[in-house]
């Protein structure tokens, strides 16, 4: 029973030809050469370092010919046993290697990789074949940003469309609501999270399962066509910051003040132009006024501070306040700058005095 046993088992890995059944061949093969090249006298071969060496040089044939058997029964042992079965070896293993290599590859081009283990990046939720892309080459001009990794989620039926963005990993779900999936895009870790669904329901459900799900310090921005969700979303989802079309709104403002729409355009691409940055007063800053960051950014970066907020989603934004308002530690500046100030650029105890 127990010899029945173990023959199955042997029977199964030589099927799969299983890494650990290749392993072991390997080894015997390996130890029976060492053994046989013992007998017939190749002493100089035998040196660990010096084997190991020629073993593989031999066995796939490359053959410097710098260590070599030189006794008739080692030549032997090397024509009829190391190098037939050797080489038999060496071409599954490059071909096992070569398989794995091609499943890592069709796995991280369907989606179906774990990215559990992944912290402080950034998930989109969505795909548009339009607005994703320049998303994604907006959050990668940025050339001061912090270094996150940026994950797609789908659920539409693709490929990976980013294989040439290095930054870039992809992942395929059933449902932007089932837990596993979100434990998969390790969801709890992320740093930054949009929400651009297909449509403004897909949108608004996935902001409800997520809000309470992420860590405290995340961000959730998601984006509506319909204004008529957004209060609704924000009534119950305060960490969520959202966005809806200003189509109307620009075309109005473009009419009344033409350039307005590149105005627009200037503040919101990192691609060209001074674009719109915010920053947080770092915590245990003196507070200070708004006419001194304001004459400090203008001064040292060439920016302009447009307003203060009081909280990432700016729910209490004070825009273009006056040169006496004081600005507290935790609060957020929004300014409009060529590239982006990073905190520990900002002579702070400066501005307090």
């Amino acid at each position: 029973m127990i010899l029945k046993r173990l023959v199955s088992i042997i029977v199964q890995h030589v099927d799969k030809a299983s890494w650990q059944l290749l392993c072991l061949v390997t080894l015997l093969h390996l130890g029976i050469t060492w053994l046989a090249l013992l007998v017939a006298g190749e002493h100089v071969l035998l040196d660990l370092n010096t084997f190991v060496y020629y073993y593989i040089v031999t066995t796939s044939t490359v053959g410097y010919g710098d260590f070599s058997a030189s006794s008739e029964m080692g030549r032997w042992v090397v024509a009829l046993w190391q190098i037939p079965f050797g080489l038999a070896l060496f071409g599954i293993i490059l071909g096992k290697v070569g398989q794995l290599a091609t499943f890592w590859i069709r796995r991280a081009m369907t989606g179906n990789k774990d990215f559990s283990h992944m912290t402080d990046h950034i998930i989109i939720f969505g795909w548009h074949p339009v607005r994703t892309k320049k998303m994604i080459d907006y959050i990668l001009a940025d050339s001061k940003r912090k270094a996150r990794r940026i994950l797609l989620a789908v659920t539409d039926d693709m490929e990976h469309p980013f294989l040439h963005y290095p930054e870039v990993d992809f992942a395929k779900l059933p449902s932007f609501t089932d837990d596993q999936e979100l434990a998969r895009v390790a969801l709890k870790s992320a740093d930054k999270v949009i929400i651009d669904g297909k449509d403004d329901d897909q949108t608004f459900t996935t902001a409800l399962k997520i809000s309470p799900v992420v860590k405290s310090q995340c961000h959730i921005s998601a984006h509506f066509q319909d204004e008529s969700k957004v209060s609704l979303l924000l009534a119950h989802c305060k960490n969520v910051e959202c966005s809806s079309s200003k189509s109307a709104e620009i075309l109005v403002r473009s009419m009344q003040d033409p350039g307005s729409s590149r105005v627009q355009e200037e503040l919101l691409s990192t691609l060209h132009g001074d674009t719109q940055f915010s920053i947080q007063v770092p915590i245990g800053v003196n507070t200070f006024k708004f006419g001194s960051v304001f004459s400090q950014f203008k001064h040292q970066y060439n920016a302009i501070v447009l307003g203060v907020a009081h909280d990432l989603s700016a729910n209490k934004m004070d825009l273009n306040p006056p040169l006496d308002y004081t600005i507290q530690a935790g609060d957020i500046l929004h300014y409009i700058a060529p590239v982006r100030i990073l905190p520990n650029e900002v002579d702070w105890n400066g501005l307090a005095r």
